[in-house]
């Protein structure tokens, strides 16, 4: 980790993570392992037939999430349910025409929500604990950052606009402080301790769900492929995509162990890509990949964005 980093290359580097994950994992996505060549680069083809450096709905919707935010100050669960209803139905930050890879918790919240109007739209059923909440989370601790308190509770409250059990809240309070933490230049032996948080007794006060916080206590450490999958399960994905950043030591080794896992490779590796962007910040992603990524100078914006919006709620 560059010590003294500008927090500033951070935020660039969350928010590509988790674009370049995304691409890299997506011409794999659905093949369990062994059933394509090891990863090594962008590629194309699988089932939605990308080209290098194009990304999915993990991308697309963190971007929508992204936008409400700054356009309404904050996290906005009717603004945020709009965006996310424009990119299904108009392809509203797309890499493409029109919208495609949509999980089916998501494309269930979007129908209720027309259907009702409820913001909060997320499925509570236990069958319904995906990762598609946790592949988006980034931009919200990343608003919230210099507020980790708050940072802490909407990534929670994120979750529930289309994923409310409280496996998939508790997925995105955590993995929001750690990102929190990433952010704030924490190392990583800090971020992997036993119940890492930026905000001391949390899990004291609101304590993670059991499974949740086995991972956060490190179920990942004794672990390896095949026991470790990139399935889509909130908490399969959570664990793999700690294990990557556990056991490698460089953005570029983490992504590729990461997409390698298949199965739901794309979204593993695009969680993983929003906390090792963040600890390895965008000096840490290799320059070909970075050049690669679709709308690339869009998303740094974007991030520029988050990052003035965040300093001027806290009267930097």
């Amino acid at each position: 980790m560059a010590e003294g980093m500008d927090p500033l290359e951070r935020y660039y580097g969350s928010l590509l993570g988790l674009a370049i994950g995304d691409a890299l994992g997506a011409p794999v996505e659905g093949l369990a392992p062994g059933m394509f060549p090891k990863v090594s680069n962008f590629s194309g083809g699988g089932f939605h037939q990308i080209e290098p450096g194009e990304w999915t709905d993990d991308t697309s919707l963190a971007m929508c999430l992204a936008e409400s935010l700054v356009a309404r100050n904050g996290f906005d669960a009717p603004d945020a349910m709009d965006r996310i209803r424009q990119w299904w139905r108009a392809g509203y930050w797309s890499c493409r025409e029109a919208a495609f890879g949509i999980g089916a918790t998501t494309r269930a919240a979007i129908e209720y929500y027309e259907a009702e109007g409820a913001p909060f739209a997320g499925l509570t059923s236990e069958a319904s604990s995906s990762n598609g909440s946790l592949m988006r989370l980034a931009p919200v601790p990343l608003y919230y950052m210099e507020q980790p308190k708050e940072a802490l509770l909407m990534s929670g409250e994120s979750s529930r606009l289309t994923h409310a059990t409280r496996l998939c809240i508790d997925a995105c309070r955590y993995f929001g402080a750690l990102i929190v933490g990433a952010v704030q230049g924490v190392s990583k032996e800090e971020l992997l301790m036993p119940g890492y948080s930026p905000v001391r007794g949390s899990w004291l006060s609101q304590p993670l769900t059991g499974e949740i916080e086995s991972v956060a206590r490190g179920s990942y450490w004794d672990k390896a492929p095949p026991a470790i999958r990139g399935r889509g399960e909130v908490v399969a994905c959570l664990e793999a995509a700690m294990w990557a950043f556990a056991s490698t030591n460089n953005f570029a080794d983490g992504a590729l162990a990461a997409v390698n896992l298949g199965e739901d490779a794309d979204t593993t590796a695009a969680v993983y890509g929003q906390l090792a962007g963040a600890y390895y910040g965008i000096g840490g992603i290799p320059d070909a990949w970075r050049d690669t990524i679709v709308y690339r100078k869009k998303i740094i914006r974007l991030a520029e964005r988050l990052y003035t919006a965040s300093r001027e709620m806290a009267g930097k």
